[in-house]
């Protein structure tokens, strides 16, 4: 699809806390479900982008990206659909072990054998990023796109485009704005924290709603 005349906006948001995340375990194919803060934060996101009319929301099929999703096309009147490009990393054997303990056994969570690596997540959440701008197109839909997944596919596919971006946080709940014009993509907003009773915004990194 030719996209040289068009620009296209796309919100990659992470999906609401769960008590795996409380606890810094690592998640990756496991499956819990969002916690009480968990709940507030998907709302909270799903208000902050209701006010730019996402046209579709895509996720990850993980009941955590799924239930965020689901609250953000409610509030925003959007089709909801899982997309498994958008899965999370494959930790392994070191899926709900603590991720700091992975850490200081392996010197790195990339390290530790039989983690999926971070070219294979790109491998297949890169290529997704333009297909569900260009589905939207392809139906006539006029405008924005988001996408529900997990930090550590935010992270990579940001850092892809703008490796810049080295001090990423993706707390949960938190969105990040994505343009693509003529082919091109660009990172406009990182880290952006609705304020809830469960959290806040990171510091030097205020809460902000799109404009």
């Amino acid at each position: 699809m030719n996209d040289a005349a068009h620009s296209h906006t796309l919100y990659l948001v992470r999906h609401g806390r769960t008590a795996l995340n409380a606890e810094g375990r690592l998640r990756g194919h496991a499956n819990p479900p969002l916690d009480e803060i968990g709940l507030k934060e998907a709302e909270a996101v799903g208000e902050v982008l209701a006010r730019t009319g996402p046209v579709h929301v895509y996720c990850s099929p993980l009941d955590r990206a799924v239930r965020t999703a689901e609250a953000i096309g409610e509030l925003c009147g959007a089709p909801v659909q899982a997309d498994p490009r958008f899965m999370d990393r494959d930790y392994g054997p070191w899926t709900g072990q603590v991720r700091e303990e992975v850490i200081a056994r392996f010197g790195s969570v990339d390290a530790a054998p039989g983690v999926e690596p971070t070219a294979s997540v790109l491998e297949r959440a890169r290529p997704a990023l333009d297909a569900v701008l260009d589905d939207a197109a392809r139906s006539g839909l006029d405008g924005p796109v988001v996408v529900v997944t997990h930090d550590a596919v935010i992270k990579p596919l940001i850092r892809a485009i703008d490796p810049s971006h080295t001090d990423l946080t993706t707390p949960t709940g938190s969105w990040n704005e994505l343009v693509r014009e003529g082919g091109v993509w660009t990172v406009v907003l990182v880290d952006q924290v609705p304020r809830t009773s469960g959290g806040s915004a990171p510091p030097g990194k205020p809460a902000m709603s799109p404009q």
